[in-house]
């Protein structure tokens, strides 16, 4: 689209973490011999520690795309509702593997959805549920032996109860790795559930699904709670900085995460385009053409960078 852009690209269409967590060093054999039970065994753990829930509820994956993926495929076709507007790979999904989908703005509008698909914090708008109100869908749905799936990828950094630690039959929640650790490349995430779906989930994946750099790196940075602490202090005053940023470019919040900020602006495109020809990529939207999706410059570069082009 913008071929004579400076490079290097400041990429801010994702809402992956800009500062990484400080991978450990690796043991080289972590290369060279397929992970072990043990390995699989402390990452659960430190997942359970983290999230709140038993470790045969935790199921480690190569990212949350591929559950996005895999769990539409282990419930019979069947009407689904997706909570939205959302990101698009979950109604894509459920699509994909056979099932009615039907896109709802909220949950009371889910009618007889024997699955329905909530991501909350929501991705773009960062709107949110509480508990009460999920846990009361999920005990509905079950009745019917239907399924609630959360997907919680931006919850790490935000004050919205997981619930991860409330499981019952016929819930799922994602948990995201790579957004809130800034290491989206090394592909990790989980699925939480009660210990016999989560069983289903694990063997649909088969074996090794997990790298054992991965499990080792996710075992550190998961168990370390005073780096995820300090890091959701830092990427909040880093949310509110890009938001007085957008505003001085006249910019209209309507809403967003820690880790991204959603805005509307007089001329989007116009903005748009300016952005890419600097070198700059935000998120827009084919169906909020006034809609505009940032996330966090890395460093004080990328910060200035952006601010040249809002001013």
């Amino acid at each position: 689209m913008f071929p004579q852009a400076p490079e290097p690209w400041l990429d801010l269409s994702t809402g992956i973490n800009p500062v990484p967590y400080p991978c450990p060093p690796l043991d080289a054999t972590l290369f060279h011999r397929l992970p072990s039970v043990a390995d699989h065994a402390a990452l659960r753990a430190a997942a359970a520690r983290a999230y709140g829930a038993a470790a045969s509820c935790i199921v480690p994956a190569p990212g949350t795309q591929i559950l996005i993926e895999t769990i539409p495929r282990l419930v019979a076709p069947s009407a689904a509702a997706v909570v939205g507007p959302t990101y698009a790979e979950h109604a894509a999904a459920w699509a994909r593997a056979g099932h009615a989908v039907s896109a709802v703005r909220d949950l009371g509008e889910a009618g007889d959805a024997q699955v329905v698909v909530v991501v909350n914090p929501n991705n773009p708008d960062g709107r949110t549920w509480p508990a009460s109100t999920l846990l009361a869908a999920a005990d509905d749905l079950s009745a019917r032996g239907g399924m609630l799936l959360v997907d919680e990828a931006f919850a790490d950094f935000e004050s919205v109860v997981s619930l991860c630690p409330y499981l019952r039959p016929g819930l799922v929640v994602l948990r995201s790795f790579g957004k809130t650790y800034g290491l989206a490349g090394l592909r990790l995430g989980f699925a939480v559930a009660e210990a016999g779906h989560a069983r289903r989930i694990a063997a649909a994946l088969g074996p090794w699904a997990v790298a054992g750099p991965a499990l080792a790196i996710g075992r550190a940075a998961l168990g370390d709670a005073t780096w995820r602490s300090e890091a959701a202090a830092a990427r909040a005053a880093d949310a509110g900085r890009l938001d007085r940023m957008i505003a001085r470019a006249g910019g209209t919040s309507v809403g967003g995460t820690v880790l991204f900020r959603t805005a509307d602006f007089p001329d989007a495109p116009g903005l748009f385009r300016r952005l890419g020809e600097a070198g700059i990529h935000v998120r827009r939207f084919t169906e909020a053409s006034a809609r505009l999706r940032f996330g966090l410059p890395a460093d004080k570069d990328a910060w200035c960078r952006l601010s040249r082009i809002l001013r």
